[in-house]
């Protein structure tokens, strides 16, 4: 059973950094794309950054320059460097993968970015 972990949310105070990671585990087959979403409260999930298989990156346009998404070398855990945090980056942070056709989810973790 395929499962994604996040962790490493939390409150910061605006242009301070977190460290999200992802951590897989159940994973058989090959991931196409590693995948960070987020969704603030009464808007909808948007996507943050994905890194392919590859390794291409690509951001949003509102993250571009203050996020990096990276993998290690097994695959098994993605991350999420955020600096120069503002208060829109508020909102809960899940982690995606995508393989065999199907879509993976995380529960989700809160980053809280306010002074």
């Amino acid at each position: 059973q395929v499962q994604l972990v996040e962790s490493g949310g939390g409150l910061v105070q605006p242009g301070g950094s977190l460290r999200l990671s992802c951590a897989a585990s159940g994973i058989s087959f090959s991931i196409y794309a590693r995948r960070w979403y987020r969704q603030a409260p009464g808007k909808q999930r948007e996507l943050v950054a994905t890194i392919l298989n590859g390794g291409r990156t690509t951001y949003a346009d509102s993250v571009k320059g203050r996020f990096t998404i990276s993998r290690d070398n097994a695959g098994n855990t993605v991350y999420l460097q955020m600096n120069s945090l503002k208060p829109e980056d508020t909102a809960v942070y899940y982690c995606n993968h995508n393989g065999a056709g199907t879509d993976y989810w995380g529960q989700g973790t809160q980053v809280t970015v306010s002074s």
